[in-house]
């Protein structure tokens, strides 16, 4: 596999925002609370319905790794590749699911020898809106056609969006010029012909906030174990509200068409 690309400032600037920030994003986005988070309100919706096994995986954004184990987990015969801006996130990505890592910027034209069945993409693309169009085309060269591409994503629907870019821009765990929310509509309407949508769920709560996001909401990590129990039943009674604009982040579940990058 080889994907080879050029940093422009912006993405420089996300490189090095996420090195800077690498292990305490770590800590508090992969821990075991999160992760019971992430299996309940993200990949139970996400696998639902689909056979990976004997299908190859990447996992964009991949950090390290742990999308990636919960896949394996789930499929014990799939085989998933990283790829990250982050030279320490791919070396952790490997340290953790003893696959194969590659740093990629995915907002410039990259060069890629190899297609896979599928992808997921965990809160990634709002992080490649300096050229958004650029990232689909390179995830939708990444994708067989008839591949699914698995994705989850902050919401710009979401009704408190402009509080979120306030705090965006003056929260030192954000690099608010690089990064911004999404219309799940709109990027799908920019990821056409390449892809159509499947299938589209708003969520997060309460347990989205203080569980998932503890970082940014600065919940010490020796809380959340305590916290998860309470405020998982108010998670699953808000998800049941059908508002899209209630809720901060959504799942999409996207199929690559046969149509070829031009």
């Amino acid at each position: 596999m080889t994907a080879l690309a050029n940093h422009s400032p912006d993405s420089s600037r996300q490189k090095q925002h996420y090195t800077a920030i690498h292990d305490a994003y770590e800590a508090h986005y992969y821990d075991v609370s999160s992760m019971k988070y992430r299996a309940r309100f993200m990949y139970n919706w996400l696998f639902d319905g689909l056979d990976l096994n004997n299908k190859s995986i990447a996992d964009l954004a991949c950090g390290s790794g742990h999308n990636s184990l919960a896949i394996i987990e789930r499929y014990h015969s799939v085989k998933t590749v990283g790829f990250d801006i982050s030279t320490p996130a791919c070396e952790s990505y490997t340290r953790t699911t003893q696959n194969t890592a590659h740093v990629i910027d995915l907002t410039k034209p990259a060069h890629i020898s190899e297609q896979f069945d599928g992808a997921i993409i965990i809160g990634g693309l709002h992080h490649c809106v300096a050229d958004l169009r650029q990232t689909l085309r390179n995830v939708a060269n990444l994708v067989k056609p008839g591949g699914d591409l698995l994705m989850m994503e902050p919401s710009a629907d979401f009704a408190l969006n402009v509080v979120r870019n306030k705090w965006y821009a003056s929260d030192r765990y954000f690099d608010a010029p690089t990064e911004e929310a999404l219309s799940h509509d709109a990027i799908l309407k920019q990821a056409s012909p390449y892809f159509e949508g499947e299938a589209v769920r708003y969520f997060g709560g309460l347990a989205y906030f203080l569980i998932l996001n503890s970082l940014i909401m600065r919940v010490p990590l020796g809380i959340k174990p305590i916290l998860w129990p309470l405020v998982k039943p108010f998670e699953v009674a808000f998800s049941n509200i059908p508002l899209p604009s209630m809720y901060p982040c959504f799942l999409a579940k996207w199929k690559r068409t046969a149509v070829p990058v031009s």
